[in-house]
């Protein structure tokens, strides 16, 4: 190693500074202990200069202190001294030589080796865990403890103007800031919306039907997809296979890379090869499950009247991260305000309800609080049972602010004070919408698959099928609950929902219906 000045590895000494006398003789001839000019400095191709600490190893060839690697410099004694003594001209001397860009540093005393702060080289400071979820950068270790009979000061760690000090004072080094590696200061540690997309993920399959498929290969799948709608005639079967055995993730990709290779939307080629009921399941496969809520929401609203009962669906069994998706998608593919058309096109407290509900406000705590619980309990039943007339407010206060663990425990409170159950009272105290939504929101806390269960069984129970209906849970809840879903339906009712399903439709739309909640048992 070499330093572009005579004197080493410390400023100020080979070369004038601003705003410090030079010391140093201009080289005398009979100048005690000073070389002859600048000719000390190594040069390309120069023999190694001797070892001047009487061992082996040169300036640059010093052992790093025990534990760990050395400053990113290797500091050399003040050019000159031969030898390490005792004389207080020799300390002096050594002092001014020291001045320079770390600023007056007094001699250290030569210290036993102590542990390194850190793992060696290679290991580094272990990461410690942020608010938030993961780690963040170590702080930069200080210098290591000096080797016995070695001259080695910390280093500053940013460039600072020199501070005059008093004399024989020792300057501390400036406040060592928390770095990442490159030398950038380490932002806190955040989590990311894909980290939070791929644990939604991992719980969104939990209780689906329809899982990842593995292997996937999206240009295989686009292929395919191309070939069954190309010619004369549509493939539904390879349709099928594909779309009802992809997750949403999959499909998405599918639909990139498909219009990557082709250049053409997967999307309207399906709408023009499949049509009826078939074409509307394959249509609701092809959205996000943000964007689909987004779009049977605009639906509900839009034109003569309103469907009340999908706002009802939709708002009472989203969780508030998925409503919060919902209103984005909502306001990017339709230009328009979800909470704003809600209140265009409802009235009353029925009004009051959806907006409130539209708020993804709902606590989340997954423990009840028994004291609120008995305390809440009472106010519903002063508010309904044990008054002439009913104030809603509270039971919209209540109702759309607590978690479902929070209300299951309320509802139980309430049936002690009172003879009737929640769900009684309700529709003892409401009715019309109102009821309606009410009753979705304390069905769907008690438990949210019986409720999905029922609304199926009542979407094809007697003459028709409610197929917007049946259509609509079944893709919103094939990859959520709908194992759960299939439990609570043979339960409540004595049969399996795949065999509900297949007396009820027909065809491709009973094939891929069957497919995506696993089949008939």
């Amino acid at each position: 190693m070499s330093y572009p000045y005579p004197g080493g590895g410390y400023p100020g000494q080979g070369m004038p500074q601003p705003g410090y006398p030079s010391t140093n003789p201009p080289y005398p001839g009979a100048a005690p202990g000073y070389p002859q000019g600048p000719a000390a400095m190594p040069m390309p191709g120069a023999p190694p200069a001797p070892a001047l600490y009487g061992g082996p190893a040169g300036y640059d060839q010093m052992p790093a202190p025990p534990g760990g690697p050395g400053l990113p410099y290797s500091p050399q004694p003040p050019l000159g001294f031969q030898t390490m003594v005792d004389d207080a001209a020799t300390v002096a001397m050594a002092a001014t030589a020291f001045r320079g860009g770390a600023g007056p540093v007094a001699m250290p005393t030569p210290q036993p080796p102590g542990p390194a702060p850190y793992p060696s080289a290679g290991g580094g400071a272990p990461p410690y865990p942020v608010v938030g979820g993961g780690t963040a950068a170590p702080p930069m270790p200080q210098a290591p403890p000096p080797a016995s009979g070695s001259f080695r000061s910390a280093p500053p760690t940013q460039p600072h103007s020199p501070v005059p000090s008093a004399p024989g004072s020792q300057r501390r080094p400036p406040p060592q800031v928390p770095t990442a590696p490159g030398g950038h200061r380490a932002a806190p540690t955040q989590p990311t919306p894909q980290s939070k997309a791929g644990g939604a993920s991992q719980t969104r399959h939990k209780y689906g039907t329809l899982r990842e498929h593995q292997p996937f290969d999206p240009h295989a799948d686009g292929q395919t997809l191309r070939n069954a709608m190309r010619g004369v005639g549509t493939d539904e079967k390879a349709i099928i296979d594909i779309m009802a055995h992809r997750s949403n993730d999959q499909r998405q990709k599918i639909i990139l890379q498909y219009k990557t290779m082709y250049g053409k939307d997967l999307i309207d080629n399906l709408k023009s090869d499949c049509g009826g009921r078939f074409g509307q399941v394959i249509h609701y496969l092809c959205m996000t499950p943000a964007r689909l809520d987004a779009y049977l929401l605009r639906n509900a609203i839009k034109g003569f009247g309103t469907d009340e009962k999908v706002l009802i669906e939709i708002l009472t069994t989203r969780t508030n991260q998925e409503l919060t998706e919902i209103k984005i998608a909502y306001n990017t593919d339709y230009n328009k305000n979800l909470e704003q058309d809600i209140i265009d096109d409802t009235s009353g407290h029925f009004k009051r309800l959806m907006v409130s509900l539209a708020q993804g406000n709902r606590s989340e705590n997954t423990t009840a609080d028994m004291a609120q619980a008995q305390r809440e309990a009472k106010e519903l039943y002063d508010a309904g049972e044990k008054k002439w007339g009913t104030d809603e407010s509270k039971f919209n206060a209540i109702l759309v602010s607590r978690s479902p663990a929070q209300l299951r425990a309320t509802f139980d409170e309430y049936s002690k004070l009172c003879k009737y159950t929640m769900e009684q009272s309700i529709k003892r105290e409401m009715s019309g919408d109102l009821e309606k939504g009410m009753l979705a929101i304390v069905k769907s806390a008690r438990d949210t698959p019986a409720f999905f269960a029922e609304k199926l069984y009542k979407s094809m129970k007697g003459l028709g099928t409610d197929d917007d209906t049946l259509i609509r849970i079944v893709v919103s809840r094939c990859e959520v609950d709908m194992q759960l879903i299939k439990q609570a339906f043979q339960a409540n009712y004595k049969q399996t929902l795949g065999r509900f399903i297949a007396g009820d439709t027909s065809g491709d739309y009973q094939k891929i219906l069957l497919a995506l909640i696993g089949g008939k048992d």
